[in-house]
């Protein structure tokens, strides 16, 4: 199965290991990895701030660049639910529209795909210790993957995932929202660590770089001891092939 690898602007350029993570999980399991190197970013922060018209170019130079894909796989549930935006952006254009269309249904976050395409929910590896699991916003209320990471993690051998007070609330990244509004965002990420060092926990895993960033520094902050690991880190993990 060939799939075309969306790798996002924080992996590329912040967290480069969440990429190779993701390519190196998914050869495992079966799949042949395209990359096109045209890729840039979806234009979500600037749409999200308002900034539509002077999206659009990005926008459609990436349904260019992945109109030719057969799966479109990315480790973040905020940019595939922003490639699966497009259709609606696009819904007075029937020229965009319908390429927009086309590249929605064939838009998979990495979980979704691995259990829904590949039929894979347990992953032989193992990661020893305890862990907690943030639900990033757009990926749990808007995406709907809400079951695929937990049903993933809760096969990882030796992996104890405990509950996390408030594991839906916003950790206050939001793309611009903790740049606009630092202040807030900045009382509800430390709310966020607070219960995750309440829950006494060894790992904190995730499925947005954004909020696992975000989350990331205020533990660095604080010098709490937690590891954070994208979903994808954790998966690849001492997977036996």
């Amino acid at each position: 199965m060939r799939v075309t690898l969306f790798s996002t602007c924080l992996v590329d350029l912040f967290q480069p290991n969440v990429g190779i993570a993701t390519v190196e999980l998914l050869e495992k399991l079966g799949c042949e990895i395209d990359y096109p190197t045209a890729q840039i970013c979806c234009g979500q922060p600037a749409y999200n701030s308002g900034y539509l018209n002077e999206a659009k170019p990005a926008m459609k130079h990436l349904l260019e660049t992945f109109q030719h894909a057969e799966y479109i796989v990315t480790p973040s549930g905020s940019c595939a639910l922003m490639l699966k935006e497009y259709e609606h952006i696009f819904q007075d254009d029937p020229k965009w529209h319908m390429i927009a269309k086309q590249v929605a249904d064939k838009t998979y976050e990495l979980t979704q795909f691995i259990v829904h395409v590949l039929g894979v929910t347990k992953v032989n590896t193992s990661l020893r210790g305890k862990a907690v699991f943030h639900t990033s916003c757009h990926m749990t209320r808007l995406l709907k993957a809400k079951e695929e990471p937990k049903m993933l993690l809760n096969n990882v051998n030796n992996l104890e995932i405990k509950p996390l007070k408030g594991q839906e609330q916003c950790c206050g990244f939001g793309g611009t929202f903790s740049v606009k509004m630092g202040d807030i965002s900045a009382e509800m990420v430390k709310e966020k660590v607070n219960n995750i060092m309440t829950a006494d926990v060894d790992y904190l895993i995730g499925a947005d770089c954004g909020c696992l960033m975000n989350i990331e520094g205020r533990l660095s902050r604080e010098n709490q001891p937690v590891q954070v690991l994208h979903i994808a880190e954790v998966l690849n993990r001492g997977m036996e092939e």
